[in-house]
C-alpha cells in the first residue's frame, strides 16, 4: 500500500465551463483563481481563456465586484486592516485600481471602530500589567491583523480604549 496522491481529475473543455460556471456562482472568484483551478482540470492555454472570457461576457466573473466582496468580507468578518487585505488582493492579482476601489468603499468610522473593538478584546486576553509592554504586545497584534501603524498608536497613546 502507497500513498499516492490521487492524479487530478481531467476535464473536457465543456464539462469544465459548467463547473467553472458553478464555481463562480457560488462565491465570488478572481481570473486568477479560476485560471488556476482550469489549468488543475487539465485545460490548455487557449481553452482557458476562451473560457475566462466567456463567464466574463456572462458576468460569473467580474474583478471589481470580487475586490469589493473579499475586502469587506475580510474587514467584517475576519476583522483584518487595509494592510492586509491589500496584500490578499495582491495575491489574487487584483489590478492596484480596483484594489484602492475596494479599500475606499471600507467606512473609515467603521474602520477605527473593528480597529479600537480588537485592541479593547486583546488587552482583555493579556496578562501584562506593564504599560509599555502591553502597548507593544497590542501594536504588534493589530499590526499582524493589516492595521496601519499610525491608527493603532493614536489610540493606545491617546488612552482611547476603555
Amino acid at each position: 500500500m502507497r500513498n499516492e496522491e490521487p492524479s487530478p481529475k481531467i476535464f473536457s473543455r465543456e464539462q469544465a465551463k459548467v463547473k467553472a460556471e458553478s464555481y463562480c456562482a457560488y462565491q465570488e472568484r478572481s481570473q486568477f483563481e479560476i485560471r488556476n483551478k482550469l489549468y488543475e482540470w487539465g485545460l490548455h492555454q487557449k481553452d482557458v481563456e476562451e473560457i475566462i472570457s466567456e463567464l466574463i461576457e456572462q458576468n460569473f466573473l467580474n474583478e471589481e465586484r470580487f475586490a469589493l466582496a473579499y475586502s469587506l468580507g475580510k474587514f467584517r468578518i475576519k476583522g483584518w486592516g487595509k494592510i492586509k487585505i491589500r496584500q490578499g488582493l495582491k495575491l489574487k492579482r487584483i489590478p492596484d485600481k480596483l484594489i484602492l476601489k475596494s479599500l475606499k468603499a471600507i467606512d473609515d468610522d467603521d474602520y477605527l471602530s473593528m480597529l479600537k473593538k480588537i485592541l479593547e478584546k486583546k488587552s482583555k486576553m493579556i496578562s501584562e500589567k506593564e504599560p509599555f509592554k502591553l502597548r507593544y504586545l497590542l501594536t504588534r497584534f493589530a499590526a499582524s491583523k493589516g492595521y496601519e501603524l499610525d491608527l493603532i498608536t493614536d489610540l493606545l497613546i491617546n488612552n482611547k480604549l476603555d
